[in-house]
């Protein structure tokens, strides 16, 4: 039997142009820095105002509350008002444990405030929230089904300051003792491209005055060694300037969100091209920091 094509059907196969790739799947993970963490703000409005999708974010420490609440809905205008009014009494208590020198049960009222849905299958945005086991170290990841607030407590308690939390066997303590950032976690969460948000401590400290600046200071040393962990994952790392601010500079919260607009300002181009747009223009150095806040 002899097969045969006929020519019509040759050209009209061959003339079909060839589909473009969809565009990829963005992830963006979200590591932690305490106050300096207010900086994720100000990439996430530079990604809203030139609507960049986000498949799918994750969190750890400060970031794991900035995670959550945008990807529960909450708009980056909303979240800086909470953060801008944000006193660490709203989220923690201080108390005589052996385990740590704050509670952070006050933290539960504060994120039923901030979150319009507390579980994970709720989230508009899939969501990740990475905290540490403390006895076997490793990365402990939440994905639910089922509440996001007690992960995001454990992801926050700084050992040392905070308590550890205590789940399912777990003594969870802040993600950040096992990753800075949580770009790792993004890998099976279904997305082609993972943007990481890293906040830079200093390459040098002051001389440490009392135990929590000596444990800050440690995991700060710790951090700058193990970077590679998790640079390995990401396609793309965005680094605000902080290095310089206070671990617990809430004041500087407007400096902060401009320090995290312009970064993310550098990186749009290439996220852009990810998409096949045209690249962003710069950011136009009239934009000031009232602009943004109205």
């Amino acid at each position: 039997m002899r097969v045969s094509w006929w020519p019509w059907r040759r050209e009209s196969r061959s003339s079909e142009p060839a589909a473009p790739p969809p565009p990829p799947r963005i992830g963006l993970a979200l590591g932690g820095g305490f106050a300096r963490g207010i900086a994720h703000i100000g990439v996430l409005r530079v990604f809203e105002r030139h609507a960049i999708p986000l498949h799918a974010i994750a969190g750890i420490s400060a970031g794991s509350m900035v995670a959550a609440a945008y990807a529960a809905g909450v708009d980056t205008g909303a979240i800086e008002r909470i953060a801008r009014g944000m006193k660490f009494h709203d989220v923690a208590r201080w108390t005589i444990s052996r385990m740590g020198l704050a509670g952070s049960e006050r933290m539960v009222p504060f994120l039923q405030r901030l979150l319009p849905c507390t579980c994970f299958e709720q989230m508009r945005i899939p969501l990740a929230i990475v905290a540490a086991d403390l006895i076997t170290g490793v990365p402990v990841v939440f994905r639910g089904p089922g509440d996001v607030i007690l992960p995001i407590r454990a992801s926050c308690s700084y050992p040392g300051l905070f308590q550890p939390v205590r789940s399912n066997g777990y003594c969870l303590v802040d993600g950040y003792i096992a990753r800075e950032v949580p770009s790792e976690a993004l890998t099976t969460m279904g997305v082609d491209r993972i943007i990481a948000v890293h906040l830079p401590t200093p390459a040098s400290g002051v001389d440490p005055q009392n135990v929590f600046s000596i444990v800050h200071r440690c995991f700060q040393v710790m951090g700058r060694r193990l970077d590679h962990e998790w640079r390995v994952h990401a396609d793309l790392v965005i680094e605000p300037d902080v290095a310089q601010v206070a671990w617990d500079g809430f004041n500087d919260t407007g400096a902060l969100i401009e320090m995290g607009e312009r970064a993310a300002y550098e990186a749009l181009p290439e996220v852009e091209r990810w998409l096949s747009r045209a690249p962003a223009p710069p950011h136009p150095a009239s934009h000031t920091i009232a602009d943004r806040f109205d």
